[in-house]
């Protein structure tokens, strides 16, 4: 068998109907659209989601809670993450945690507590929960924070 003699499945794929293109070709005058009305001329139809002036579904479901503006988000990592993929007296920071693959989007980065480590190890990050503190401090760790570790761009 060649790519040349490869063809779709019979009854897979239908010849477009052609439409409004006389009479002999059996499709002319209304051009398969039945007679008048908002659906046989040109820009016609309703728009998505509406329901012939029914009350539409996202209408009818009541609506709950907010977007707090001023929300900051963080990359997170845990200390669990850090001590299986760095080495003993190794710094942790923005670029060493791309090289990692630990975190991939261009915010600042929080490191949380979930773990143990026991290595010592230099962490620069914005943000530190305070249990990573402690534990980062316990086993003579370093844990700088940065006013803003995402670049710019």
């Amino acid at each position: 068998m060649k790519i040349s003699d490869l063809k779709p499945a019979s009854g897979s794929k239908h010849r477009r109907k052609i439409v409004g293109r006389g009479r002999g070709s059996g499709h002319g005058g209304s051009a398969t659209k039945g007679m008048k009305g908002q659906n046989s001329r040109s820009g016609g139809g309703t728009r998505p989601g509406f329901e012939g002036g029914q009350m539409p579904l996202m209408r009818r479901i009541p609506k709950r809670g907010f977007t707090n503006i001023f929300k900051k988000e963080y990359e997170i990592v845990n200390l669990k993450t850090i001590e299986e993929r760095f080495e003993s007296n190794s710094e942790v920071n923005r670029a060493s945690l791309i090289e990692k693959g630990l975190i991939k989007n261009n915010l600042p980065i929080k490191i949380l507590g979930d773990g143990n480590i026991n290595k010592p190890l230099k962490i620069t990050a914005s943000k530190f929960s305070k249990s990573a503190i402690e534990k980062i401090k316990k086993v003579g760790g370093e844990a700088i924070i940065v006013k803003n570790s995402a670049v710019a761009g």
